[in-house]
């Protein structure tokens, strides 16, 4: 496919080949380029060359990062957008230039209105009158791609936000594009580069192209709209007109309102809340995620909600990524830390084929670090995807693009916060949402996820981190909306968990009240005779077995269930067991309503389990009884109550 008008020998979709082949026929336009550039960068690449010489490196790297972002902004689009890409990969940038290109704004000078006007026409292929009724005179905002006319659409009456691409933006980035592409093959033959340049920018160039086609843009504004549209009605995507949309022009709805950057109402908090939300809900479900929430892109609308706008920079987010993201945080709860190695080779971090052990120890130091201020759920994203980035000098670990654009958002999202509240921290805001996803999506990857986050590596699952996932996936911590979520259909297979956990648990103080009764009487020892010629089998014994992880199941379930019916964590075990905290009479009135369904869903249930676990238990007995005279293996002893926990 080739462009029109002037770039009709230009791709419009990103293809290095084409652009090389257009360039080489125009050596002169391409000298032109390389002086314009070298006069631009000279005083900065000589100064870097004397620092490196004078060994001043470290002592004048602020001073050259400033230059840098100077200098990225006066080379045009191309660079700008580089420069903004850049400024989150610290595996290939030093802090200092990462900080002062993260500065870096899209703002730039307007262009001449007639121009505007003219690309307006010619895309729209008639008068703008003959569509808009009002349309400017003057941009309300220039960027380095387009810029912005407040209008109102002729026919309907609406307004609208039309933006107008920059004449030849297509030829000027493709030169610019073709120049650093030569540069990063030279530097694949430079031992110290150990980042791929050029798949590098082979990988941002196309999202870069796409951004250049504003139907594309509009397609992405109208597919994340209906993407969040049911979960997420407190975020507002404005409408695209597709019918005056065109490569050059995008037409949609005007949306009022504040950068929530700059918003000083008492609900910034609550949207950022949404923000991180809606966000998760990209990263982690639908995977089309917006990858260009820079502060300008955020809006407070009038009415409290989060706008988001700009669509041009897109990125689609496989099931395989969404899932080993959710498999790593359970990890990272136990503290897995070999599972969390062999989670970054599915997350593309590592290579396959790595050898892993030389990174087990740098990753476990910091994670060990990231996790001592109080666990996973008060993690600093932004410190963790620092320190992982230092590795990537040392080790073959390396930082991927698509993660590259989530820092970014989540850096945005991280800095409006902390400006309102200093104490916010994103896994703690996020945790809701995983909690929710992991009790509730049925992919057998996510339902592996759940095992492991509350069994961890055992066989007996851990009660108060089950108690928390339930408690942080609720609208609020009480009881009563975990029991109903329980009861509820999107909670069925949770139920069956806490069935099958339910009717161990009974097993196991049955059997241990039956121990001590038996003992209490002298019978602790008593066998059965018992005749079964074939077998050789003579007696089997009457006192039965419970083992360490009987006395830790039926820990975990009592806990459990007392969170459940009284919204207690007391963990008392044994006989004696019971569901401890709070006033009986106000609990029961409280779970009033779900007591019918309590008695017709899961005690039928719970009973016809129980008796099939019984059965069974008693055949294995029968058969896997021994001989008399043969001795028994170590009993362990009954369950002793244990002191109830918070």
């Amino acid at each position: 496919m080739q462009s029109d008008g002037e770039d009709d020998a230009l791709p419009l979709y990103y293809d290095p080949e084409l652009i090389a082949k257009y360039w080489r026929r125009r050596p002169a336009a391409v000298t032109q380029r390389v002086v314009q550039l070298l006069s631009i960068a000279g005083g900065f690449i000589s100064g870097i060359l004397s620092d490196i010489v004078m060994k001043r490196t470290e002592q004048n790297s602020v001073k050259r990062a400033i230059q840098l972002r100077d200098i990225v902004t006066s080379l045009g689009p191309a660079y700008i957008k580089l420069g903004q890409a850049l400024s989150i990969r610290p595996d290939i940038l030093t802090p200092a230039a990462m900080n002062e290109l993260q500065k870096l704004c899209d703002k730039v000078p307007s262009f001449d209105n007639k121009i505007a006007f003219d690309t307006l026409e010619a895309q729209l292929g008639c008068k703008w009158q003959d569509v808009y009724s009002e349309l400017g005179p003057d941009p309300v905002a220039a960027a380095s791609l387009g810029q912005v006319y407040k209008g109102v659409l002729k026919e309907t009456g609406d307004v609208v936000a039309v933006k107008v691409q920059r004449p030849a933006v297509l030829e000027t980035v493709s030169i610019d594009l073709y120049l650093i592409r030569r540069l990063g093959i030279a530097l694949r033959k430079v031992p110290q580069v150990n980042t791929d340049v050029v798949a590098l920018l082979d990988e941002w160039a196309e999202r870069f192209f796409e951004e250049l086609d504003y139907v594309k843009e509009g397609e992405n504004q109208t597919n994340f709209a209906a993407s969040i549209k049911e979960d997420l009605p407190q975020v507002v995507v404005p409408k695209t007109y597709m019918e005056w949309t065109r490569r050059k022009v995008i037409t949609s709805e005007w949306l009022d309102g504040e950068k929530l950057s700059q918003s000083t109402a008492d609900d910034v908090g609550d949207l950022v809340n949404i923000g991180v939300i809606c966000y998760l809900k990209q990263l982690l479900d639908t995977g089309f995620f917006h990858a260009d929430p820079h502060p300008g892109n955020l809006i407070r609308t009038p009415d409290g909600r989060l706008a988001i706008l700009d669509f041009g920079l897109m990125t689609n987010i496989d099931d395989n990524i969404k899932f080993g993201m959710i498999e790593a945080i359970a990890h990272l709860i136990h503290k897995d830390y070999e599972a969390i190695v062999e989670d970054f080779v599915t997350l593309d971090f590592i290579p396959e084929g790595v050898d892993l052990k030389p990174i087990l120890p740098p990753l476990s130091r910091v994670f060990d670090q990231a996790l001592a201020g109080g666990g996973a759920k008060n993690i600093n994203f932004q410190e963790v995807a620092a320190d992982l980035a230092q590795i990537t000098f040392d080790y073959p670990f390396r930082i991927p693009p698509y993660f590259a654009l989530i820092i970014r958002a989540i850096g945005v999202l991280e800095g409006i916060a902390l400006v309102g509240n200093p104490e916010f921290a994103l896994v703690d805001e996020a945790y809701p949402y995983i909690s929710k996803r992991l009790l509730t999506d049925d992919s057998p990857r996510l339902r592996e996820s759940l095992r492991y986050m509350v069994y961890g590596k055992g066989q007996v699952f851990d009660a108060d981190r089950l108690i928390d996932v339930l408690e942080a996936s609720g609208e609020d911590a009480a009881a009563r909306e975990a029991l109903t979520f329980v009861l509820s259909p999107e909670g069925s297979f949770f139920r069956e968990f806490l069935l099958d956990e339910a009717v161990k648990g009974i097993d196991a103080l049955s059997r241990d009240n039956a121990a001590k009764v038996l003992a209490q009487v002298g019978l602790a020892d008593a066998r059965l005779p018992l005749l079964l010629p074939l077998s050789g089998i003579r007696s089997v014994r009457v006192s039965p077995s419970v083992t360490a992880e009987d006395r830790a199941t039926v820990e975990s379930v009592t806990k459990l269930l007392n969170f459940l019916l009284r919204g207690s964590r007391g963990g008392a075990a044994g006989a004696g067991a019971t569901f401890a905290g709070g006033d009986p009479s106000k609990a029961l009135r409280e779970l009033g309503p779900l007591l019918p369904a309590v008695a017709t869903e899961v005690l039928p249930e719970l009973v016809a389990r129980l008796n099939s676990r019984l059965t069974a238990r008693a055949i294995r007995d029968v058969l896997g009884a021994s001989g008399a005279g043969v001795s028994e293996s170590r009993q362990t002893p009954p369950l002793a109550p244990a002191p109830a926990s918070r």
